[in-house]
This record gives C-alpha cells, structure tokens and sequence, in this order.
C-alpha cells in the first residue's frame, strides 16, 4: 500500500482517477428532472470513474448520450447508449461525419491526444469541455505548472501537472470561444481506484487506535466523484465557459473534522493518536491517504479556491453520505479488490503507532 504519496505521487494518482470500478447502469446520479434543452453529449472515454457519473447525469436529464473509447474498460457498462469504437492516439475515424453540441474530454493526459481530438471536431462540436487536474492552483488565473520539454510523452511524478496544462492550452487554442475546463481536487467516493479516502472509512471500521497524519487543524479538500459529474452537465447545460476549480467542502474541512465526521458517520468508535508530520518523515512517510503537511511547496495544495464553481450552481453531498457509501462499496467488493491501495497495513500502523509512543 501507498505510505508515501508526496506531491509527484499525487500527481500520478490522479492520473488513473479516471479508473476504477464503476457502479452499475444509468439513472440516480444527477439533481434530478429534465434538462430545459437536450443537449447531444458525446463523452471520450466514460466507462471508468468519473465517466459514468458525467453519463448517469446527462442520460437521467434527457440528454442524447455518445461515447468514444477503445471498448477496451468496462465495454458493457452502458449497452443502451451508442459507443464509438477507436482510440485517442490516432484512430479517430469513428467520429468523422457526426455532430454534437457538446465533447467531455476526460482521459486524456498527453497534449497531443487533445490537439488530435479537438483537430477532429472542429466544426463538428459546439463546446469542448476539459478535465485535467488541480496541483496547486490556488485560484483559476493562477500560473500552471510549466515543463522544460513541451513535446515529451512520458508521463510521471515530474511531468504530470505541466502536460495536463498544456493540454488545457490545446483545449482553449482549438475552441477558444466555447472552451470549459473543469479541475477538480482530490476525486473520492464510491469506485475510486486508489483508495485516497476509502481508506480511511475501511480504517475506522476496524475500531482500535487510529493513526492520524499531522494535526487536526491541517487544511482538506476533496470532490466527490458524482457531485463532480452532476457540476460538468449542469455546466454543460447552462452554457458555461472559461475555468473552474472544483473543490470542498465550502464550509472547510480539517483533517479532524474529516476523521471525526467519517467515524461518526459509520458509526464505529476508535481512537485518535495525532502523529506529527517530523515524525512520519523520518519513518519514511511523506503524506499519508491524501493528506500532505500544509507547509513549503503544499501550503495551497488543500486551500483551493472554489468559490467561482459554487456560484456557478456547484453542489457537494455531505461528507457523511460519502463516507457511508464508500464503505458500503468497498465491502460489496471481492477480496482482491479489498487490498486497499492507499494508507497503512495494519502491521505497519502497529508499528508506527509503537515507534512513536516509545519517542514520547
């Protein structure tokens, strides 16, 4: 499991975001009722986490729903809906001759696959909706992340941030009237493939003495994944363009309000022992789960400024809801996918939890 998820670890994190295992058919994501318009809505990709959210959404308000993808991750998720067979990287054809009002480009973290895409439906789409990811930009007009090689492809810890930037660019350059890019945090809930939040439900299940990172006073935010989805429709719908940081709670949320709302949420007891971020650092833990130390290069990492999607109609479920749900997820899972990917064994946590009282 992953102790050790620093800013570059992050970055690769979300990275596969857009993975996991989704959660059955349409209907029962979005706000409700019908959209005024439908919209023809062609989604690339859609079949893994936050795909299927957007697709729920958009099929239960009354929008025309296409999706493009290699048919390759969870091909018989959505039979109902019709699915372009091809691929980002150059195999386009299947979207030739068709139009839609808009494309929700998800899944793409090479710059080239959005100048492709965007190359393809020009004149064809009225919107191009993008989703990259937030580092540490504080508010939209912040400066991005900038690369030494704007034309490499690998993808890593260094990478990460600067190609989704200029990504982002390949998006406003090829639409540069009718362009939405959507950043989220940290994506957590039901079918999250790392496990950032699910952790730390599946943790406090177990009761006992809790190592909990930092203070309680450090700074969080998170999205969960349907509220995320919910937003990009709605936006979608009422015509929304420019960018938008899409994070929460708007209220504020600390690490100890995070533990102790989920704890009271699952209804379990368990005990808190506050492990100071020193010492984790020298027992070779950099961040743990989601939680960084607020502090040099991660002191904005969770003070995002949301307001201007909040305005914009954004709404976010209560951490409790989110808490309850993941964990009712994660149990109805197999064993193997019960091998949680983010936190502490319980070994290690015993560990740790000894290492530090012997310290005191």
């Amino acid at each position: 499991m992953n102790t050790d998820l620093t800013r570059r670890a992050f970055l690769q994190s979300a990275a596969i975001a857009a993975g996991g295992l989704t959660l059955g058919a349409c209907g029962g994501e979005g706000a409700g009722g019908t959209a005024p318009a439908p919209l023809r809505v062609l989604i690339l990709g859609g079949t893994n986490f936050i795909g299927p959210h957007q697709v729920r959404t958009a099929v239960e308000r009354g929008h025309e729903v296409t999706l493009f993808n290699r048919g390759v991750t969870n091909p018989d998720l959505f039979p109902e809906l019709e699915t372009l067979i091809g691929d980002r990287d150059g195999d386009l054809g299947a979207l030739a001759g068709r139009e839609w009002d808009v494309v929700i480009d998800n899944p793409a973290n090479i710059p080239r696959w959005v100048r492709l895409s965007a190359e393809a439906l020009r004149g064809s789409v009225g919107k191009y909706v993008f989703v990259p990811y937030l580092t540490t930009n504080i508010r939209e007009d912040a400066p991005v992340d900038t690369i030494a090689d704007p034309e490499t492809e690998e993808v890593n810890g260094r990478t990460f941030g600067a190609l989704k930037a200029l990504a982002e660019a390949e998006a406003r350059a090829a639409f540069p009237d009718n362009h939405l890019i959507v950043r989220p945090t940290y994506i957590i809930g039901p079918g999250d493939p790392t496990d950032r939040y699910t952790y730390w439900p599946v943790r406090l299940a177990r009761g006992g003495e809790v190592l909990a990172p930092g203070t309680p006073d450090d700074p969080m935010q998170h999205v969960d994944a349907r509220d995320l989805g919910a937003f990009m429709i709605k936006a979608v719908e009422d015509d929304l363009d420019g960018t938008f940081n899409v994070v929460g709670p708007r209220e504020g949320l600390t690490m100890g309000s995070l533990l102790e709302r989920t704890r009271q949420a699952i209804g379990w007891e368990a005990a808190f022992t506050w492990v100071d971020a020193a010492f984790l650092r020298e027992h070779g833990i950099g961040a743990l789960t989601y939680w960084t130390e607020p502090a040099g290069d991660y002191l904005g990492m969770m003070q995002v400024n949301g307001d201007k999607a909040f305005a914009a109609g954004f709404e976010m479920r209560p951490l409790e809801q989110t808490a309850r749900e993941t964990l009712e997820w994660f149990n109805a899972q197999d064993a193997e996918r019960q091998e949680l990917r983010s936190g502490l064994t319980p070994e290690r946590e015993a560990e740790l939890l000894a290492a530090f009282r012997g310290a005191g």
